[in-house]
């Protein structure tokens, strides 16, 4: 969906509310308002996620057929739903990577690929461009789209990054657009610049150089290069605040009063338990009044216990899977009926390789689902998903609701012959398809 059409069909469902406090906490919502919350979600997923459509099966010279049999399929989402793919290649039993694979396609649409720095260019001037390559085909072959993260983050250094800032801003700068171009057409989604609001608190040579010139020009910059690199790329900044100043930051990225970047990733890590939903929806009015889709980038919900301080956690259990099935289903619910939202990332697929060693995935370590995965599939590809049959009317139509995405439609004539087509089922759109019979 392009900017305009965002605007248009988002601006009338989004109210003014109350700044986030210092640390993006909202009023906390009591159990008993789930339920209220929840079927508001249900409604809003209606009127934001669906639309109506019409089938039309005419003959050559235009007449209508009547009582043609109508199936209509929808073969994938237009809401991006993804996972990083971190593992891929990287899980050392075959059985277990084609598991990894397997059920990741099953469920995910969008994948997060891996471009930190340090370990994605070891050697200075041999970045791993093969492997993506690797993923790429995979995810090609397999309807999966990708985003890169992060092409600038100042978290670890490259062990070859010179000291000399004029060097490392030739060196950072020459890295995004090298990138940006190589993968052009197969990868077009970037975090481009990752959590500008604490600049230099990994104590980095990267992060001396931005802190040196100040997060909003040195995000701006690198947005600039990905720009002319790819002017048709969606680029992101990704944060893991909520708080105003990472607002200040995203408003402050402007040339001639445009937004240099097209969506806004917005971190929720939530090892230590779950947002209220009142905080979400808060989280989510506030930064869609920048005027452009929200990415929530990095989502985790740990199925295992925190032992100690620190990467301290124990393996999964049947009872955190449980709780983390069922707040996860509310989180998804929550966002996916907001209307500025276009993407959920989870972080990581599997708990083997997770972040910070927690029992964060949708599989265990042997790559079996755990709940959430189950649920979370019956989410995405049954209650959020279209599937009707039914006959033309008088008119030769067979009206329908369905999810926005892609769809395959066959219809059966009287005669026995049969049509296909496939086509976008597009928010804003009239949605009449029509198919002729030879």
């Amino acid at each position: 969906m392009n900017r305009r059409t965002f605007l248009r069909h988002t601006s009338s469902a989004i109210l003014a509310v109350p700044w986030l406090g210092a640390r993006g906490a909202a009023p906390a919502d009591s159990p008993a308002d789930e339920p209220e919350l929840l079927t508001q979600a249900r409604e809003r997923i209606r009127n934001h996620r669906t639309g109506p459509g019409v089938v039309a099966v005419r003959t050559q010279d235009g007449q209508p057929v009547v009582g043609a049999r109508v199936t209509l399929e929808q073969t994938r989402h237009d809401f991006r739903f993804g996972c990083n793919f971190f593992m891929f290649g990287r899980l050392r039993e075959t059985d277990l990577e084609q598991a990894y694979r397997e059920r990741f396609a099953a469920l995910h649409n969008y994948a997060t690929l891996g471009f930190y720095w340090p370990m994605y260019e070891r050697e200075r001037g041999q970045p791993i461009y093969d492997y993506t390559d690797q993923v790429l085909d995979w995810t090609q072959a397999h309807g999966i789209a990708c985003k890169g993260h992060p092409l600038v983050w100042d978290f670890a250094d490259p062990r070859w990054l010179p000291r000399d800032f004029a060097e490392i801003q030739e060196l950072s700068h020459a890295r995004v657009r090298d990138c940006v171009r190589r993968f052009r057409g197969r990868l077009d989604i970037w975090d481009v610049v990752n959590e500008p609001t604490h600049l230099g608190r990994f104590n980095t040579r990267l992060g001396e150089w931005a802190e040196s010139i100040g997060a909003v020009p040195y995000t701006a910059a690198h947005l600039r290069t990905a720009r002319a690199a790819h002017p048709q790329a969606t680029l992101l900044v990704n944060d893991y605040r909520t708080d105003p100043p990472f607002y200040r930051i995203l408003d402050a990225l402007r040339d001639d009063g445009q937004l240099l970047y097209d969506a806004v990733g917005i971190q929720s890590h939530m090892h230590g338990g779950g947002w209220p939903l009142r905080r979400i929806w808060t989280v989510c009015d506030t930064y869609a009044k920048l005027g452009l889709p929200l990415h929530f980038t990095e989502i985790t919900i740990v199925s295992g216990p925190r032992l100690g301080p620190g990467e301290n956690w124990g393996a999964t259990t049947p009872e955190l899977e449980t709780q983390q099935a069922e707040y996860v289903a509310k989180f998804y619910t929550m966002l996916f009926a907001h209307p500025a939202v276009a993407a959920l990332t989870w972080w990581d697929f599997s708990d083997q390789g997770a972040w910070q060693r927690a029992a964060a995935g949708f599989l265990r370590q042997d790559m079996s689902p755990k709940p959430v995965y189950d649920r979370l599939l019956e989410l995405i590809k049954r209650d959020w998903w279209t599937r009707a049959q039914g006959t033309t009317d008088p008119r030769g139509e067979f009206a329908a609701h369905g999810f926005f995405g892609q769809y395959r439609v066959t219809a059966t004539l009287p005669s026995g012959q049969k049509l296909a087509r496939e086509f976008a089922w597009a928010p804003g759109q009239p949605n009449r398809f029509e198919l002729t019979s030879d």
